[in-house]
């Protein structure tokens, strides 16, 4: 079951992106945990460039601004993880680095008009549209898309949480 938890988002003064991911995967899983008697998963992604961390664009002129900035450069892409049960709260964060080709101007308004960057971080989906823009990426694939796939099995194996159905 999935539960869109309604939690402060906004990052503390000069709290590090990678603080900021892991306080919102854990306040996401707590805030959950009370609803089941299941272990409860908490998630967070931030798109991190020269330090700052950047959200979900609010509209075009904000998309823009953050892909002009993400283009031609690498940033880091921090995806945390939170599961609560028996085990307590086991937490991990995993870092990518991702390399972005030179986006032109008409390229970024071409995007935007796809509607895919209005609710992602950063304004772009790796797995969607914005795949062509990405020249390399060092680490996770699946934590910029979504989980990091490796740990998000390993904590959920800690709390007990089999992995493979036998059906």
């Amino acid at each position: 079951m999935v539960k869109p938890c309604d939690i402060d988002e906004t990052p503390r003064v000069g709290e590090l992106a990678r603080d900021y991911v892991l306080r919102l995967a854990i306040a996401k899983a707590e805030a959950a945990a009370p609803l089941t008697h299941l272990p409860t998963l908490g998630s967070d992604t931030a798109v991190v460039v020269d330090g700052r961390i950047l959200g979900k664009p609010v509209d075009f002129d904000a998309a823009a601004d953050m892909l002009r900035l993400l283009s031609g450069k690498r940033h880091e892409v921090l995806t945390a993880v939170a599961v609560s049960g028996p085990a307590g709260m086991l937490s991990c964060c995993v870092a990518t680095q991702v390399t972005m080709r030179e986006i032109s101007a008409d390229e970024i308004a071409d995007y935007w008009r796809t509607g895919e960057p209005a609710d992602k971080a950063g304004g772009y989906a790796i797995q969607g549209l914005a795949a062509i823009f990405v020249q390399q990426i060092q680490g996770s694939h699946s934590a910029v898309v979504g989980l990091p796939l490796f740990e998000t099995t390993n904590l959920l194996r800690r709390q007990g949480v089999p992995i493979w159905q036998r059906v």
